[in-house]
């Protein structure tokens, strides 16, 4: 149940941008995996142990969809933490503790997701960590880290928050899990399965029996398998820090104005979201999300909390009508920096992420143009994006490239009979 399972292995969400486009099926890349193993593959091992759309099975129709596994009595969930090495003990981390939170970022920046090529690293902020850690209704249990008994240095964490995931027509309780880190000393010490069978075990306990996840590498049954595609916005820097590279027969300054966007958002009515806007977003949110196969069941708290602006944070903007002030249109982005490692001259990559967006009277072209405009305005370095949803219609026209890696999405306790295309998935996790 775990965002990145492998990261004790070292992959990458989030890829560096070098042309690699993939129409790999979901059973190629099985049999891929498969081959590839040779029996030892300690995580695939783990991951056979747990109620999750096993390889064997991809392809048989006979499958019921839905929960794989029946809850069991709340009085029958184990009780006690599973054990750790005698060494480490069981934290709870207090996300609204401004010293833990120090802690959780300070791990997190050091040792989490890096690129294939060890040139950045993922570098939420504290901001980040605390909007993305408790949302309406969160459990302070669900975050969860491991000291060293000794020191009472935080060396691992892993966290869920509670969310609604409408599987077609089921809307289910299920927990996000994400953030599963382990201090880059301590990759050999087995954590991340025990991490994943506490976090799991404390969900439990809250009757809550199915939770999505995703990871850079293929494990035990994604539901799809996304592509990440990258906008330059600051083409120069990315070409310098080695993010990019500059194009076949082409030169810097061409290269610069390729990418210019205009200095100013270009649609009549187009503005950033407000309290006030909440009840119009989300109604706008659940009508749009309502023609995907798996999507989250936005209520007002959860839009309040998700998708209003927050200074570094969450960006989010709307069209409003200038004659009748109806909200046609919505489109939102998240920050999430990199470290960039071992570069004399740059130390953080700047990246928005596109988060929800929802064209119904302006165009998607133009109202993501109108996105990569504000995101440049504030100093974005490269605008990411998943082809999920309707993405693929403004890909190539606002030039993204498609970068070399995958995402892949996983639902846990969950079988779907088959798997969705990316266009398919109306659900962004952070």
């Amino acid at each position: 149940m775990a965002n990145n399972e492998n990261n004790e292995e070292h992959n990458s969400k989030e890829p560096q941008e070098k042309p690699v486009i993939s129409d790999e099926t979901l059973e190629s890349i099985v049999r891929k995996f498969q081959d590839s193993f040779t029996g030892g593959n300690k995580q695939h091992k783990f991951w056979e142990t747990q109620p999750v759309g096993q390889f064997k099975d991809v392809g048989n129709s006979g499958l019921p969809e839905g929960p794989i596994e029946d809850p069991t009595p709340l009085s029958e969930v184990k009780q006690e933490p599973y054990n750790l090495p005698s060494l480490y003990e069981w934290v709870t981390c207090d996300m609204d503790n401004e010293e833990t939170c120090a802690e959780v970022y300070n791990l997190l920046t050091n040792n989490y997701v890096e690129d294939d090529e060890n040139m950045f690293r993922f570098n939420y902020s504290k901001e980040f960590l605390g909007w993305a850690l408790r949302p309406p209704g969160y459990f302070k249990s669900w975050h969860i880290g491991v000291k060293v008994r000794a020191s009472k240095k935080l060396v691992a964490f892993i966290a869920g928050v509670p969310a609604r995931i409408r599987v077609r027509n089921e809307v289910v309780s299920m927990a996000e899990i994400n953030f599963l880190c382990v201090h880059k000393k301590l990759r050999s010490k087995r954590l991340a399965p025990v991490m994943i069978k506490e976090v799991t075990r404390r969900v439990h306990l809250e009757n809550i029996w199915q939770a999505a996840y995703t990871a850079g590498v293929v494990l035990p049954t994604p539901i799809t398998t996304c592509q990440y595609w990258h906008r330059s916005l600051n083409p120069k820097k990315l070409i310098d820090v080695g993010f990019s590279r500059l194009g076949a027969r082409m030169t810097m300054s061409r290269t610069i104005k390729l990418y210019k966007l205009p200095d100013s958002t270009v649609t009549s009515g187009f503005r950033k979201m407000e309290l006030r806007d909440v009840p119009a977003v989300t109604r706008l949110l659940r009508e749009y999300l309502a023609q995907f196969v798996v999507a989250p069941d936005f209520d007002e708290n959860d839009v309040e909390h998700w998708l209003l602006p927050r200074e570094d944070v969450v960006d989010s903007y709307l069209v409003e009508s200038p004659e009748t002030h109806e909200v046609t249109d919505f489109c939102s982005f998240y920050a999430l920096p990199s470290s960039i490692l071992g570069n004399q001259n740059y130390s953080i990559l700047k990246a928005a992420y596109s988060y929800y967006n929802v064209s119904t009277k302006t165009p998607l072209l133009r109202l993501m143009n109108d996105a990569l405009i504000v995101a440049k305005k504030k100093d974005y370095d490269v605008f990411n994006a998943l082809d999920v949803m309707e993405n693929e219609a403004f890909l190539k026209e606002l030039k993204f490239g498609p970068g070399d890696g995958q995402l892949h999405y996983y639902l846990y306790n969950y079988r779907l009979q088959n798997a969705v295309k990316p266009s398919e998935l109306g659900l962004v996790l952070l």
